[in-house]
């Protein structure tokens, strides 16, 4: 099959351009930087190759540029040889290519930004310290397996994100270690020999394991597992056994479906909406759990066993035969699944976030009360620029003014103003000063790093005088 152009964003900043490939669980990647021009290429999962060249429009230090690979996307940082001046295109031509696209970053405004990046920085930085970091999964020395092909058939399997499809053959093997897509988790990658498997499907009780290149029906073959995404997949659905448990438990919301994504994991609860504050207060009893090393152990149960109604589930597939397999999360939960699990959930090391959805949940409470306020006031110590963004978004700035902010209390953090583009003209420069920080914006926002969130009760004050004056007397 031949190569293709990955799709590409790219924005414009102060000391670098920033170019990311849009690529899922790429493999064989290789990013050569040179000082106007930028070559990358790799593969999919699927096996589908891609190729970008770009000409660049301006000199880069490529010394001084790099890349970086995530399971979404491979993302190139590029130092410019001529600092702080604007590029208004990424490639040399006045033409642009059909797979490249602005990122909406790049339309943020320039003025005060180093100091914003700065401060978000050094925010994450100590939020990392509060927390365990992720890091590599657990080393695993035995995941290589010996089987035997019992079958293969040539056949075509289409890639999950279109295109054209990929020739290869259906492989069944007399047992496998590959987990096959089903039951809202995907797919298990792994190699048989020497032959990278691109998809693992069920098919009544066997496995399916689409590869490449044939292989002998009665052949020896060793089977190898991708251990980093397994990993994942165990974190992730451990994860989603947990908050459906809780949710069912602190508020009576059970989970009517659930999917794994790649680009985020969807858990869906027979619930029309959810407050603010019952979600953190899912996320607090969620991580409490993982704080206390819980066990996640593995049983199984004969259909026939009394024990079977007692747990969590969803029913049995129709061709479903033998004994039923029940995770159990030590005193929280009993679950019929037949998917990969951790063996306790400190495992999963923080890898449930919910601050995303919680600043939209925020944002609807605030919209909903039924009198409309003019200001909105809101501290949180737990989060970052983007979530006092995503909160402005949703209430919008036309007609309320909100003054959001992450951080110790009473020392150091972020600050984000919005409102009617008056009043953050007016007001911004003042706020900053009260909170003895600096802080840039235009038109409707103004943010920034604030030394002393202790006077945040001086700012909300001054907000609440300025409307005072605005409103007309009755």
């Amino acid at each position: 099959m031949a190569r293709q152009p990955a799709k590409t964003l790219w924005y414009d900043r102060p000391r670098y351009v920033y170019l990311e490939f849009c690529v899922e669980d790429s493999t064989d990647v290789k990013v050569v930087i040179e000082d106007h021009r930028l070559v990358f290429s790799c593969k999919n999962a699927d096996g589908v190759e891609f190729y970008n060249e770009i000409n660049l429009y301006a000199r880069v230090n490529s010394k001084d540029s790099r890349e970086k690979r995530s399971d979404r996307s491979i993302t190139c940082f590029m130092r410019k040889w001529k600092e702080k001046v604007a590029w208004p295109r990424i490639t040399k031509e006045n033409i642009k290519p059909a797979w490249l696209s602005v990122d909406f970053d790049n339309w943020r405004d320039w003025e005060g930004d180093e100091e914003v990046e700065r401060a978000m920085v050094e925010q994450y930085a100590e939020m990392l310290e509060k927390v365990t970091d992720k890091g590599p999964p657990p080393a695993m020395d035995d995941l290589d397996f010996a089987t035997r092909v019992v079958s293969c058939r040539a056949a075509e399997l289409r890639p999950e994100g279109g295109g054209e499809p990929v020739r290869g053959f259906q492989v069944v093997l007399e047992d496998t270690i590959l987990f096959p897509e089903g039951g809202g988790q995907p797919d298990d990658r792994g190699l048989i020999g020497d032959v990278p498997v691109l998809r693992v499907t069920r098919r009544g009780p066997e496995a399916v394991h689409f590869v490449p290149a044939a292989l002998e029906p009665g052949a020896e073959v060793l089977l190898s597992l991708d251990w980093e995404r397994r990993f994942d997949h165990m974190q992730q659905h451990s994860g989603q056994h947990l908050i459906t448990a809780i949710a069912e438990q602190m508020f009576g919301f059970k989970t009517t479906s659930w999917e794994l994504g790649r680009q985020r994991s969807l858990i869906e609860l027979d619930t029309p909406s959810m407050t603010a504050e019952q979600v953190k207060a899912l996320e607090m009893s969620v991580n409490e759990k993982i704080r206390d090393r819980v066990p996640v152990t593995v049983r199984e149960l004969a259909a026939d066993d009394p024990e079977v109604e007692r747990v969590r589930s969803r029913g049995l597939p129709d061709d479903h035969v033998g004994p039923v397999r029940v995770v159990d999360i030590e005193g929280i939960d009993s679950n019929m699944c037949c998917g990969t699990h951790v063996s306790n959930l400190s495992d999963l090391q923080n890898n449930l976030n919910l601050l995303r959805d919680m600043a939209v949940l925020i944002a609807r409470d605030f919209k909903s009360k039924p009198a409309p306020r003019q200001l909105f006031v809101l501290h949180r110590k737990e989060g970052d620029s983007e979530f006092m963004n995503i909160i402005a978004n949703e209430i919008g700035t036309e007609e309320t003014l909100l003054f959001l902010t992450v951080g110790d209390e009473k020392e150091a953090g972020l600050f984000l103003l919005a409102g009617p583009v008056e009043a953050v003209e007016n007001l911004g420069p003042r706020v900053a000063e009260l909170l003895g920080g600096k802080g840039a914006g235009k038109r409707d926002r103004f943010q920034g790093k604030a030394a002393k969130m202790s006077r945040r009760g001086e700012v909300q004050a001054l907000l609440q005088e300025f409307i005072s004056h605005r409103s007309p007397e009755v």
